[in-house]
């Protein structure tokens, strides 16, 4: 029994390697070519992936990825199904990580506070 635990967070990691080569290899929509898989969360019952993604798009463009997603989401669930090895093909749930962009926003407050430094009174 020991190690049953983890099985979620195992399952996540295996629907991020997937999903993300999916996007790179099998994935045609131009929509999706500067999106990255962050992280998978599964729920214990492996029915529901949250997957976080992030991309290099700016703020306008988000929602045309979000819309790129969710049309592909059926596509990448059947794929999923196919190559993991799992009784039920988890519903995948697509949310943006915006960790990237705060650790932009925070660099850019320690930059201007290291220059405020260095100037001279």
């Amino acid at each position: 029994m020991k190690g049953r635990g983890d099985r979620p967070m195992r399952v996540g990691e295996r629907i991020r390697e997937e999903i993300s080569l999916l996007l790179q290899r099998k994935v045609k929509d131009p929509g999706l070519s500067a999106v990255t898989i962050t992280e998978v969360s599964v729920t214990p019952d492996l029915k529901i992936a949250h997957v976080n993604y992030s991309a290099l798009v700016g703020p306008e463009e988000r929602k045309e990825v979000a819309r790129a997603l969710r049309r592909c989401s059926g596509f990448l669930r059947r794929e999923l199904g196919h190559s993991l090895d799992l009784r039920y093909a988890p519903e995948l749930q697509f949310h943006y990580d915006d960790s990237y962009d705060r650790g932009a926003r925070i660099d850019a407050i320690l930059r201007g506070i290291e220059g405020k430094k260095e100037e001279p009174h």
